[in-house]
C-alpha cells in the first residue's frame, strides 16, 4: 500500500511531460489538440490533489512539484498563445512579471528567515482559474467554435487586473512576513 502514495507525483510527472507536446500543438495551429491535452492536464491537476488530499498521500516533494508544474504549464500556454498572436504581449509579459515577484518574493523571505509556507490568497487561487479559463477559452474559440470577441477582452481584462492585484497583495505580504520574522 505504501507504494500507491507516489501516485500523486506521478500524475504530476505527467502533466510536466504534456507541456512539450501542448506547446508544439499550440505553436503549430493544433489547437483541438491542445485544447484536449490542456484539459488532460488540468484534470491530472485535479485528480493527483484529490488523491493526495483523501489518501493523506502529501509529500514534501508534491507540495513543491504539484505548483511548479501548474505553473510551467500555464506560463508555456499563454507565451505560446501569445506567439500565435492570439493574446496580447501586455498581458503575458504581466503574468510573467507577477510570477517572477512571488518567486523572487519567495526566496527572499527563505534567504532571511530559512522557513517559507506557501499559502496562495483568494486572489491569488481566483487568478490562477482564470488563467486556465481564459487558456481554455482561447483554445475552444481557435478550435470549435469562436467564442464573442467582447467575451475573450473581458476575461482577459478581468485577467489582467487580478493578476496587478494579487501580485501588489504578494508584495504587500512578504514584505510584512519578514519583517515580523526579522523582528522575532
Amino acid at each position: 500500500m505504501s507504494a500507491l502514495r507516489h501516485i500523486p507525483n506521478i500524475i504530476t510527472v505527467f502533466r510536466l511531460l504534456l507541456i512539450p507536446p501542448v506547446a508544439w500543438a499550440i505553436i503549430n495551429h493544433q489547437y483541438k489538440l491542445a485544447l484536449v491535452m490542456f484539459f488532460i492536464a488540468g484534470f491530472s491537476d485535479g485528480l493527483d490533489g484529490f488523491l493526495a488530499r483523501v489518501f493523506h498521500w502529501q509529500s514534501k516533494l508534491g507540495s513543491f512539484l504539484d505548483p511548479v508544474a501548474d505553473k510551467i504549464l500555464t506560463v508555456v500556454c499563454f507565451f505560446c498563445l501569445t506567439w500565435n498572436g492570439l493574446l496580447p504581449w501586455w498581458l503575458f509579459t504581466i503574468i510573467l512579471l507577477r510570477d517572477i515577484i512571488i518567486l523572487g518574493g519567495a526566496a527572499a523571505y527563505h534567504l532571511v528567515t530559512h522557513a517559507l509556507e506557501m499559502r496562495p490568497t483568494f486572489v491569488s487561487k481566483f487568478n490562477t482559474a482564470l488563467q486556465i479559463v481564459v487558456i481554455l477559452a482561447v483554445l475552444y474559440s481557435n478550435s470549435i467554435s469562436p467564442l464573442p470577441d467582447d467575451l475573450l477582452y473581458a476575461m482577459v481584462s478581468l485577467l489582467f487586473v487580478t493578476t496587478l492585484i494579487s501580485g501588489f497583495i504578494y508584495v504587500i505580504l512578504w514584505s510584512k512576513k519578514t519583517a515580523q520574522q526579522r523582528r522575532s
